[in-house]
């Protein structure tokens, strides 16, 4: 049995294709930059960090949601320079969700590469603040 597809041919209600391993990878992305968080909150120097990732995270799911609604109606679209500064912003788990629930900004191949860099960036800066202690500017 083949997903229905609509005018422009993506699949409707198609399923998340191995949810266990996306998950997995969704846990092991998001440990670092929580892990940091909740450690400047519990030593008692910040709860911004958190509030941040939570907040914005939202924030872009919901854009996400509705540049998806508009991409399908054919309306005005969130410009991706928007979405990848949200992403930027501590957004970017609740872009990875949007992506793999909403099926949405997943095929173009010059927007996953920005959004991995984010990602990567992130990760980047929590090694350095939790392991390596190094020099780069500190934000927290």
């Amino acid at each position: 049995m083949k997903a229905a597809r609509n005018e422009q041919g993506a699949s409707r209600g198609a399923r998340i294709q191995n949810p266990r391993a996306k998950l997995l990878v969704f846990a092991v992305l998001c440990a670092l930059p929580l892990y940091g968080s909740l450690s400047l909150w519990w030593q008692g120097e910040s709860i911004l960090p958190l509030a941040i990732y939570a907040g914005v995270s939202l924030l872009t799911f919901i854009v996400y949601w509705h540049d998806k609604r508009r991409a399908q109606a054919q309306g005005p679209r969130t410009p991706e320079n928007v979405l990848h500064a949200l992403e930027l912003a501590g957004g970017w788990p609740g872009a990875l969700l949007a992506q793999q629930l909403l099926r949405h900004k997943t095929r173009k191949v010059s927007y996953q590469t920005l959004f991995w860099l984010i990602v990567a960036l992130h990760q980047v800066f929590w090694i350095d603040r939790l392991f390596v202690q190094s020099q780069l500017p500190s934000l927290f």
